[in-house]
């Protein structure tokens, strides 16, 4: 490996070249330290409900209570939860985590076949699922190793307002369809049972798994890569030291607007902001975006983590202008490529620079980040993290000088640990030596910023979301009508890309509308096309091979004479 680390020299002043990952046994001990340091200071808030750190200390106690004294839930068995950014989510998690258990953050829109794979793959014990997304586990929980159900209503602990909420959203919004879950116990009950239990005394190692933490790969089928509490923790520490003295401990106001079972926010207001005993905002639903806005005005927020669909669609909100950005400090973009035109119009309405950072799922996620203090978007995803290594690599795996373009390679204590019982898809992503493959591919230049200039795979990115082409194809290939389909990604002003799709018909008389309403009823809304279009052939290799790379210059040039 080159020995060289050019970023090193363009360190923010303080930054360290290297973190001490041995600073906490494990992420439980980090919560603990900021339980007793910021008892008095507000935590969470959603709805206008508010809850200490004081509180969120005893309430996880509780539900970590209930996991082990009720549920008798032992070290190492996995939960799922499913849910928004509610006031239960930071509760159920930090229990689980107390517990000693390892979470399986799932995605609440997903479909029934999409759940039914994460749950049997994770081999998941128990889940903690919104009232609004039960129906679903009710379709596949008997096809599951699920044991225990906890259910929960939005407005669950939000106090008297609550129950105004979850009547409103069942009876009037309809938002919650009806479901029969026989066995399940409310989370508020789960609290008042687990309180009668002696918090579990569990001991953790740097090497246990706190997270499985699913992700499509390059292969389409969701696969769990196992976050130990030694990779959250030198991630936490890496974002905390290079964010520095810029925040101050205790004092800070962040917008948890992306969802918490998102790596980025998992780490961010799950643990750095935690660590900081800074106070997080939950945001419930961010597309509701002038309820958004509404909730900005409320607070003197200093922290604001997003993916660029989230900053566009905010500077594209009436009032949005209007917010008090005294106190912003840091935005932060990942999740998806940050697009120049939105940094620099944030800058103009905010007055704060959207810097980018760059990270995987694999990789806990942080690898890449810019300084806090940078005047303008510089269009890179910044320097390698403290601890971090990264190189660019040719097609056969040989380290290539600055500038040269090539696979961005990682090396440091925050990759994952490989995928969950899958070996055959670790050794694609992990050398022996523990160099993980991004797919994707970039430059670096002489001070050492990275530059992300295209990726490797062929997958679509949608408001930060990963699609995978495969995946889409292979539902979509489950109609009778439909004899080859090509799924490719095209760009989109609001979510960055949209699926689109090219279809050879079995069936002549198949329309868009119906292949649109299958798509509907069998994939997660952003994976859903948005553009279909039918084929008589589609292009192909001369081992048969469907060419989306010529479908995706194809396009592109009918783009370009369109304009």
């Amino acid at each position: 490996m080159s020995n060289e680390h050019p970023w090193l020299a363009h360190y923010p002043d303080g930054v360290p070249a290297q973190i001490d990952v041995d600073s906490y046994p494990s992420v439980a001990a980090v919560l603990e330290e900021a339980f007793k340091r910021y008892r008095e200071r507000p935590a969470f808030s959603n709805f206008g409900k508010q809850l200490s750190y004081g509180e969120v200390d005893e309430l996880s106690r509780h539900f970590a209570g209930y996991l082990t004294g009720e549920l008798k839930l032992v070290k190492g068995d996995r939960i799922a939860i499913m849910m928004p950014n509610v006031l239960q989510y930071p509760i159920a998690l930090y229990g689980a985590l107390r517990a000693g258990l390892t979470v399986v953050n799932t995605n609440p829109m997903y479909t029934a076949r999409e759940l039914k794979h994460q749950l049997e793959d994770a081999g998941a014990k128990a889940i903690v699922v919104l009232d609004n997304f039960a129906a679903t586990l009710e379709q596949v929980v008997a096809e599951t190793g699920v044991k225990h159900i906890v259910t929960t209503g939005i407005g669950d602990l939000v106090g008297l307002k609550g129950a105004l909420i979850n009547f409103v959203l069942k009876h009037v919004k309809k938002m919650v369809p009806p479901f029969k879950l026989p066995h399940a116990v409310r989370f508020r009950d789960a609290l008042q049972r687990g309180a009668r239990h002696a918090a579990p005394q569990v001991t953790l190692s740097h090497d246990d798994i706190a997270f499985l933490q699913y992700t499509g790969g390059t292969t389409g089928v969701a696969k769990g890569a196992m976050l130990t509490h030694a990779n959250m923790i030198a991630n936490m520490l890496q974002v905390g030291v290079w964010i520095g003295d810029s925040l101050k401990p205790g004092e800070e106001v962040a917008i948890g607007a992306l969802p918490m079972y998102h790596i980025f926010s998992l780490t961010a207001c799950g643990m750095v902001f935690a660590r900081l005993g800074a106070h997080t905002l939950l945001i419930t639903n961010p597309r509701d975006m002038p309820g958004f806005v509404k909730e900005l005005k409320k607070v003197p927020f200093s922290i604001l983590p997003g993916v660029n669909t989230l900053f566009n669609g905010l500077l594209n909100t009436p009032g949005f202008s209007e917010v008090d950005f005294s106190h912003l400090k840091i935005s932060l973009g990942g999740g998806m490529a940050v697009q120049r035109s939105v940094a620099e119009r944030w800058k103009k309405v905010t007055g704060c620079t959207l810097a980018e950072a760059y990270g995987l799922t694999e990789t806990s996620p942080g690898v890449c980040i810019n300084p806090t203090d940078l005047k303008d978007y510089n269009g890179s995803i910044g320097l390698p993290l403290p601890s971090t290594e990264v190189a660019i690599w040719s097609e056969d795996n040989q380290p290539l000088p600055i500038g040269e373009v090539g696979e961005l390679m990682v090396y440091g204590p925050q990759v994952m640990k490989g995928y969950w019982q899958r070996p055959d898809e670790t050794a694609k992503v992990l050398t022996d030596d523990g160099w993980l493959h991004t797919g994707d591919i970039a430059k670096m230049d002489e001070a050492g910023y990275v530059y992300i200039v295209d990726r490797k795979k062929d997958m679509i990115l949608v408001s930060g979301f990963n699609v995978y082409p495969n995946e889409v194809e292979d539902t979509v290939m489950q109609h009778p009508g439909v004899a080859e389909v090509a799924a490719i990604g095209v760009p989109d002003e609001h979510s960055g890309e949209v699926v689109k799709l090219f279809v050879v018909r079995k069936d002549p008389n198949l329309t868009i509308e119906a292949l649109k309403q299958f798509c509907h009823d069998n994939l997660t809304g952003y994976k859903r096309p948005k553009v279909i279009e039918f084929r008589d052939a589609l292009p192909k290799s001369n081992v048969g091979k469907i060419l989306r790379r010529e479908l995706r210059d194809e396009n592109k040039q009918q783009a370009s004479k369109a304009h």
